[in-house]
Protein backbone atom coordinates (compact mmCIF):
# COMPACT_ATOMS: atom_id res chain seq x y z
CA UNK A 1 0.00 0.00 0.00
CA UNK A 2 2.69 2.48 -1.09
CA UNK A 3 4.58 1.95 2.12
CA UNK A 4 1.60 2.90 4.27
CA UNK A 5 0.52 0.49 6.94
CA UNK A 6 -3.00 -0.81 6.46
CA UNK A 7 -5.40 0.50 9.11
CA UNK A 8 -6.07 -2.13 11.77
CA UNK A 9 -9.57 -3.51 11.97
CA UNK A 10 -11.67 -2.77 15.02
CA UNK A 11 -12.34 -6.51 15.48
CA UNK A 12 -15.89 -5.91 16.66
CA UNK A 13 -17.82 -8.80 18.18
CA UNK A 14 -21.14 -8.71 16.31
CA UNK A 15 -24.33 -10.37 17.55
CA UNK A 16 -27.59 -10.41 15.59
CA UNK A 17 -30.84 -10.78 17.53
CA UNK A 18 -32.92 -13.91 17.03
CA UNK A 19 -36.01 -13.72 14.86
CA UNK A 20 -34.64 -11.07 12.49
CA UNK A 21 -36.55 -10.55 9.24
CA UNK A 22 -40.12 -9.85 8.23
CA UNK A 23 -42.91 -10.66 10.66
CA UNK A 24 -45.64 -12.98 9.34
CA UNK A 25 -48.00 -10.09 8.58
CA UNK A 26 -45.42 -8.30 6.44
CA UNK A 27 -44.41 -11.52 4.66
CA UNK A 28 -48.06 -12.16 3.90
CA UNK A 29 -48.65 -8.65 2.52
CA UNK A 30 -45.60 -8.84 0.25
CA UNK A 31 -46.57 -12.30 -0.99
CA UNK A 32 -50.08 -11.07 -1.79
CA UNK A 33 -48.77 -7.99 -3.63
CA UNK A 34 -46.24 -9.96 -5.67
CA UNK A 35 -48.85 -12.55 -6.60
CA UNK A 36 -51.20 -9.79 -7.75
CA UNK A 37 -48.43 -8.22 -9.86
CA UNK A 38 -47.67 -11.60 -11.38
CA UNK A 39 -51.24 -12.01 -12.60
CA UNK A 40 -51.40 -8.80 -14.63
CA UNK A 41 -49.28 -6.70 -16.95
CA UNK A 42 -50.79 -3.56 -15.48
CA UNK A 43 -49.53 -1.68 -12.43
CA UNK A 44 -50.77 -2.90 -9.06
CA UNK A 45 -51.43 -0.09 -6.58
CA UNK A 46 -51.22 0.14 -2.81
CA UNK A 47 -52.85 2.96 -0.88
CA UNK A 48 -49.79 4.28 0.87
CA UNK A 49 -46.60 2.17 1.16
CA UNK A 50 -47.39 -1.53 1.55
CA UNK A 51 -45.03 -1.68 4.54
CA UNK A 52 -42.92 0.96 6.28
CA UNK A 53 -39.57 0.18 4.70
CA UNK A 54 -38.37 2.43 1.83
CA UNK A 55 -35.92 -0.10 0.40
CA UNK A 56 -38.54 -2.85 0.11
CA UNK A 57 -41.15 -0.45 -1.28
CA UNK A 58 -38.68 0.55 -3.99
CA UNK A 59 -38.02 -3.08 -4.91
CA UNK A 60 -41.78 -3.65 -5.14
CA UNK A 61 -42.10 -0.61 -7.38
CA UNK A 62 -39.57 -2.16 -9.76
CA UNK A 63 -41.85 -5.19 -10.28
CA UNK A 64 -45.02 -3.13 -10.74
CA UNK A 65 -46.37 -2.61 -7.21
CA UNK A 66 -46.70 1.17 -6.82
CA UNK A 67 -47.93 3.16 -3.79
CA UNK A 68 -50.44 5.95 -4.33
CA UNK A 69 -51.59 8.54 -1.81
CA UNK A 70 -55.16 8.97 -3.06
CA UNK A 71 -57.79 7.05 -5.03
CA UNK A 72 -57.75 9.48 -7.94
CA UNK A 73 -57.93 7.10 -10.89
CA UNK A 74 -60.68 4.80 -12.09
CA UNK A 75 -60.19 1.06 -11.77
CA UNK A 76 -57.15 -1.16 -11.50
CA UNK A 77 -55.92 -3.54 -8.82
CA UNK A 78 -55.60 -2.13 -5.31
CA UNK A 79 -53.84 -4.00 -2.52
CA UNK A 80 -54.87 -2.91 0.97
CA UNK A 81 -51.65 -2.58 2.94
CA UNK A 82 -50.79 -4.47 6.12
CA UNK A 83 -51.86 -1.57 8.39
CA UNK A 84 -55.46 -1.81 7.18
CA UNK A 85 -57.88 0.96 6.19
CA UNK A 86 -61.34 2.15 7.14
CA UNK A 87 -64.59 0.65 5.78
CA UNK A 88 -65.16 3.99 4.05
CA UNK A 89 -61.94 3.56 2.04
CA UNK A 90 -63.07 0.08 0.96
CA UNK A 91 -66.41 1.53 -0.18
CA UNK A 92 -64.77 4.41 -2.05
CA UNK A 93 -62.37 2.07 -3.85
CA UNK A 94 -65.27 -0.15 -4.89
CA UNK A 95 -67.18 2.85 -6.25
CA UNK A 96 -64.16 3.79 -8.35
CA UNK A 97 -64.03 0.32 -9.83
CA UNK A 98 -60.87 -1.05 -8.21
CA UNK A 99 -60.34 -4.76 -7.83
CA UNK A 100 -59.54 -4.89 -4.11
CA UNK A 101 -57.13 -7.40 -2.56
CA UNK A 102 -56.98 -7.18 1.23
CA UNK A 103 -53.50 -7.66 2.73
CA UNK A 104 -54.42 -6.32 6.18
CA UNK A 105 -52.35 -8.08 8.86
CA UNK A 106 -54.51 -10.64 10.71
CA UNK A 107 -53.43 -9.13 14.04
CA UNK A 108 -54.57 -5.69 12.87
CA UNK A 109 -57.88 -7.10 11.68
CA UNK A 110 -58.40 -8.69 15.09
CA UNK A 111 -57.79 -5.29 16.76
CA UNK A 112 -60.38 -3.73 14.45
CA UNK A 113 -62.90 -6.43 15.32
CA UNK A 114 -62.26 -6.11 19.07
CA UNK A 115 -62.72 -2.34 18.92
CA UNK A 116 -66.01 -2.72 17.06
CA UNK A 117 -67.22 -5.32 19.55
CA UNK A 118 -66.41 -3.09 22.53
CA UNK A 119 -68.23 -0.20 20.91
CA UNK A 120 -71.30 -2.33 20.19
CA UNK A 121 -71.32 -3.51 23.82
CA UNK A 122 -71.48 0.09 24.99
CA UNK A 123 -67.94 0.52 26.27
CA UNK A 124 -65.97 3.72 25.86
CA UNK A 125 -63.04 2.56 23.71
CA UNK A 126 -59.43 3.43 24.55
CA UNK A 127 -56.78 2.54 21.97
CA UNK A 128 -53.22 2.41 23.26
CA UNK A 129 -51.03 3.60 20.39
CA UNK A 130 -50.10 6.52 18.15
CA UNK A 131 -53.00 8.71 17.08
CA UNK A 132 -51.53 9.54 13.66
CA UNK A 133 -50.49 6.01 12.72
CA UNK A 134 -52.47 4.48 9.81
CA UNK A 135 -53.23 1.34 11.81
CA UNK A 136 -54.79 3.36 14.64
CA UNK A 137 -56.75 5.50 12.19
CA UNK A 138 -58.15 2.33 10.66
CA UNK A 139 -59.09 0.90 14.05
CA UNK A 140 -60.84 4.13 15.10
CA UNK A 141 -62.93 4.10 11.93
CA UNK A 142 -64.53 0.85 13.09
CA UNK A 143 -65.94 2.62 16.16
CA UNK A 144 -67.10 5.66 14.19
CA UNK A 145 -64.30 7.74 15.69
CA UNK A 146 -65.81 7.47 19.19
CA UNK A 147 -62.63 6.52 21.01
CA UNK A 148 -59.65 7.89 22.88
CA UNK A 149 -56.09 7.22 21.76
CA UNK A 150 -53.47 7.15 24.51
CA UNK A 151 -49.72 6.93 23.95
CA UNK A 152 -48.68 7.08 27.60
CA UNK A 153 -49.92 7.16 31.18
CA UNK A 154 -49.73 10.97 31.42
CA UNK A 155 -52.26 11.32 28.62
CA UNK A 156 -54.61 8.89 30.38
CA UNK A 157 -54.48 10.98 33.53
CA UNK A 158 -55.93 13.92 31.59
CA UNK A 159 -58.88 12.00 30.14
CA UNK A 160 -62.42 11.81 31.49
CA UNK A 161 -63.75 8.26 31.41
CA UNK A 162 -67.21 6.77 31.34
CA UNK A 163 -68.06 4.13 33.93
CA UNK A 164 -67.42 1.30 31.43
CA UNK A 165 -64.16 1.38 29.47
CA UNK A 166 -62.82 -1.09 26.92
CA UNK A 167 -59.11 -1.10 26.07
CA UNK A 168 -57.23 -2.47 23.06
CA UNK A 169 -53.74 -1.86 21.68
CA UNK A 170 -52.10 -0.91 18.45
CA UNK A 171 -50.44 -4.18 17.52
CA UNK A 172 -46.86 -2.94 17.91
CA UNK A 173 -46.94 -1.06 21.25
CA UNK A 174 -44.62 -2.27 24.05
CA UNK A 175 -46.39 -4.55 26.52
CA UNK A 176 -45.12 -2.64 29.57
CA UNK A 177 -46.60 0.61 28.24
CA UNK A 178 -49.92 -1.10 27.51
CA UNK A 179 -49.97 -2.64 31.01
CA UNK A 180 -49.22 0.71 32.68
CA UNK A 181 -52.07 2.41 30.83
CA UNK A 182 -54.48 -0.41 31.68
CA UNK A 183 -53.54 -0.06 35.36
CA UNK A 184 -54.14 3.71 35.28
CA UNK A 185 -57.52 3.38 33.58
CA UNK A 186 -58.53 0.76 36.16
CA UNK A 187 -58.08 3.42 38.86
CA UNK A 188 -60.44 5.79 37.09
CA UNK A 189 -63.28 3.63 35.72
CA UNK A 190 -65.71 1.32 37.50
CA UNK A 191 -65.63 -1.42 34.86
CA UNK A 192 -62.73 -2.15 32.50
CA UNK A 193 -62.67 -4.79 29.76
CA UNK A 194 -59.25 -5.38 28.18
CA UNK A 195 -58.33 -7.10 24.93
CA UNK A 196 -54.57 -7.51 24.55
CA UNK A 197 -54.25 -7.06 20.77
CA UNK A 198 -50.46 -6.69 20.75
CA UNK A 199 -48.90 -8.88 18.07
CA UNK A 200 -47.23 -11.89 19.70
CA UNK A 201 -44.31 -11.65 17.28
CA UNK A 202 -43.80 -7.97 18.11
CA UNK A 203 -43.76 -8.66 21.85
CA UNK A 204 -41.18 -11.44 21.36
CA UNK A 205 -39.05 -9.23 19.10
CA UNK A 206 -39.04 -6.49 21.76
CA UNK A 207 -38.07 -8.92 24.52
CA UNK A 208 -35.20 -10.32 22.44
CA UNK A 209 -34.03 -6.77 21.71
CA UNK A 210 -34.05 -5.97 25.43
CA UNK A 211 -31.90 -8.99 26.20
CA UNK A 212 -29.36 -8.21 23.50
CA UNK A 213 -29.19 -4.52 24.44
CA UNK A 214 -28.16 -5.51 27.97
CA UNK A 215 -25.20 -7.52 26.68
CA UNK A 216 -23.51 -5.17 24.20
CA UNK A 217 -21.57 -1.89 24.13
CA UNK A 218 -23.29 -0.52 21.02
CA UNK A 219 -26.63 -1.45 19.50
CA UNK A 220 -27.81 -0.84 15.93
CA UNK A 221 -31.56 -0.81 15.19
CA UNK A 222 -32.14 -1.41 11.49
CA UNK A 223 -35.35 -0.30 9.77
CA UNK A 224 -37.29 2.44 8.05
CA UNK A 225 -37.49 5.77 9.80
CA UNK A 226 -41.19 5.80 8.95
CA UNK A 227 -41.66 2.51 10.80
CA UNK A 228 -43.38 2.93 14.17
CA UNK A 229 -42.32 -0.45 15.52
CA UNK A 230 -38.67 0.17 14.56
CA UNK A 231 -38.70 3.59 16.25
CA UNK A 232 -40.17 1.98 19.37
CA UNK A 233 -37.39 -0.61 19.35
CA UNK A 234 -34.84 2.18 19.26
CA UNK A 235 -36.45 4.02 22.19
CA UNK A 236 -36.79 0.79 24.14
CA UNK A 237 -33.19 -0.27 23.55
CA UNK A 238 -31.79 3.20 24.29
CA UNK A 239 -33.11 2.94 27.87
CA UNK A 240 -30.84 -0.11 28.28
CA UNK A 241 -27.91 0.69 25.96
CA UNK A 242 -27.29 4.43 25.63
CA UNK A 243 -25.13 3.95 22.54
CA UNK A 244 -28.04 2.88 20.37
CA UNK A 245 -28.30 4.06 16.76
CA UNK A 246 -31.25 3.80 14.35
CA UNK A 247 -30.13 3.24 10.75
CA UNK A 248 -31.90 2.26 7.55
CA UNK A 249 -28.93 0.80 5.67
CA UNK A 250 -25.30 -0.16 6.13
CA UNK A 251 -24.24 3.07 4.39
CA UNK A 252 -25.22 5.05 7.50
CA UNK A 253 -22.77 3.27 9.79
CA UNK A 254 -20.16 5.60 11.26
CA UNK A 255 -16.94 3.92 12.37
CA UNK A 256 -16.53 6.53 15.10
CA UNK A 257 -19.41 4.90 16.99
CA UNK A 258 -17.20 1.93 17.91
CA UNK A 259 -14.03 1.24 19.86
CA UNK A 260 -11.56 -1.57 19.38
CA UNK A 261 -12.96 -5.03 20.22
CA UNK A 262 -16.38 -3.84 21.42
CA UNK A 263 -19.53 -5.93 21.43
CA UNK A 264 -22.10 -4.71 18.89
CA UNK A 265 -25.68 -5.93 18.67
CA UNK A 266 -28.09 -5.70 15.75
CA UNK A 267 -31.87 -5.70 16.03
CA UNK A 268 -34.45 -4.82 13.40
CA UNK A 269 -38.07 -3.83 12.94
CA UNK A 270 -40.81 -6.17 11.72
CA UNK A 271 -40.72 -4.66 8.22
CA UNK A 272 -36.93 -4.89 7.81
CA UNK A 273 -35.75 -7.60 5.38
CA UNK A 274 -33.03 -10.00 6.42
CA UNK A 275 -30.79 -8.90 3.54
CA UNK A 276 -30.54 -5.37 4.95
CA UNK A 277 -29.48 -6.79 8.32
CA UNK A 278 -26.91 -9.04 6.65
CA UNK A 279 -25.42 -6.01 4.87
CA UNK A 280 -25.11 -4.18 8.19
CA UNK A 281 -23.42 -7.17 9.83
CA UNK A 282 -20.99 -7.47 6.90
CA UNK A 283 -20.12 -3.78 7.05
CA UNK A 284 -19.29 -4.06 10.76
CA UNK A 285 -16.81 -6.88 10.07
CA UNK A 286 -15.02 -4.61 7.58
CA UNK A 287 -14.47 -1.68 9.96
Amino acid sequence: MSGLQKRARKNLKVSVSEGIGFCSGVRRAIKIALAAAGRTKETVFTLGPLIHNPQVVEKLRQVGVVPISRLTRKGGTLVIRSHGVSPEVFARAERKGYKIIDATCPFVRKAQERARRLHEMGYQVVIVGEKTHPEVKGIRSHVEGRSFVAENVDQVKRLNFASRVGIIAQTTVPLDNFSAIVAEVAKRAREVLVFNTICIETALRQERARRLASKVDVLLVVGGRNSANTSRLERLCRTICQRTHHIETAREIDGRWFKQGEKVGIVAGASTPRWLVDEVAQKLTEL
